[in-house]
């Protein structure tokens, strides 16, 4: 592997600890870390960046375990830059380092709907990743097209289409980054939907552990949905209800353990280390395969490499 880097006008950092940039509070040190200033510094640093070197983009760290062994190659961290937040007519067009939570409440200013992204943790590069959502919609229903950079630094502009949303996936070519999303919404008054918010907000605070150290929902739900917060909504093939059957509501791992208010989040309880998390969450894989016959899939996503293999290297 190349070891040799563009030098970029944004912050460039060797062997930084990404522990402290995800919400579990876990995980080894990257080769390099890379802050870009702006969508032309990133463009002109994948440009002359060897092909050979692995780059992994990471935004606020919601929806990730790093392993204790860190992340070989460079990990891509969009922070200020990209961050804006705009209105034009029916549409929002949000920096993928924008919060989530940020955009719901300033389309809802604008009298805009995209209430569903209030409760969700992360930034928008995350969501459209990932084809965040809730309550019945997703990042799928409202983007009109996602703009970015591909590995060897060419300006992209990419439809629903051509990412093939699924539930929680999406097919973003590998090495490529989601720098700006541009989003349809329906028209609502605002107070109307900042009422909407406040109390989809309650609804999370009063069923999801909120206060701790979690990564959101741990497995994807074998029902292929998430919930739609509506009195029909079935909880039969939600991942949590299959965790419960299993008798792993609260069940732990070292410092790791499974949530008491809502079995599928995965918590640092107790000073936990990214192997402890990811074992806990292979044992619970294993019993509801057991138990129910289901095959959670990890929702939380898992990168670099065990501890063990940082220090052979």
């Amino acid at each position: 592997m190349t070891l040799e880097l563009p030098i970029p006008r944004g912050v460039l950092t060797p062997n930084r600890p990404l522990d402290s940039l995800t919400w579990l509070r876990v995980g080894g040190p990257a080769d390099w870390l890379f802050q870009p200033a702006d969508t032309e510094d990133l463009a002109g640093f994948l440009r002359d960046l060897a092909p050979d070197m692995p780059v992994f983009p990471i935004g606020v760290g919601s929806n990730l375990i790093v392993r204790d062994g860190g992340i070989r190659g460079v990990v891509i961290r969009l922070g200020r830059g990209f961050n804006s937040i705009t209105v034009e007519d029916d549409r929002v067009i949000a920096g993928a380092g924008a919060l989530d939570a940020h955009v719901a409440r300033r389309a809802a200013d604008a009298g805009l709907d995209l209430t569903f992204l209030r409760t969700i943790p992360g930034s928008v590069g995350g969501a459209v990743r990932m084809n965040a959502g809730c309550y019945g919609s997703y990042i799928a229903d409202h983007l009109l097209e996602a703009r970015g950079v591909s590995r060897d630094g060419r300006p992209v502009v990419l439809t629903p289409d051509d990412l093939r949303f699924a539930y929680r996936h999406s097919e973003l070519p590998e090495g490529w980054i989601i720098t700006e999303a541009v989003l349809g919404a329906g028209k609502g008054d605002p107070d109307a939907l900042h009422a909407k918010m406040a109390a989809q907000l309650a609804k999370r605070d009063e069923t999801q552990p909120t206060k701790e150290r979690s990564a959101g929902s741990t497995f994807r739900n074998p029902a292929g949905f998430s919930s739609t917060g509506k009195a029909d909504d079935t909880h039969e093939l939600k991942a949590w209800s299959l965790i419960d059957r299993a008798g792993l509501r609260g069940h732990s791992w070292g410092g790791a353990q499974m949530s008491e208010k809502h079995p599928n989040f995965l918590l640092n309880a107790a000073g936990a280390t990214a192997a402890d998390l990811e074992a806990l969450g292979e044992l619970v894989r294993r019993r509801v395969l057991e138990d129910s016959g289901q095959e959670l899939q990890w929702e939380v996503i898992r990168v670099g490499e065990p501890a063990a293999e940082r220090d052979e290297a």
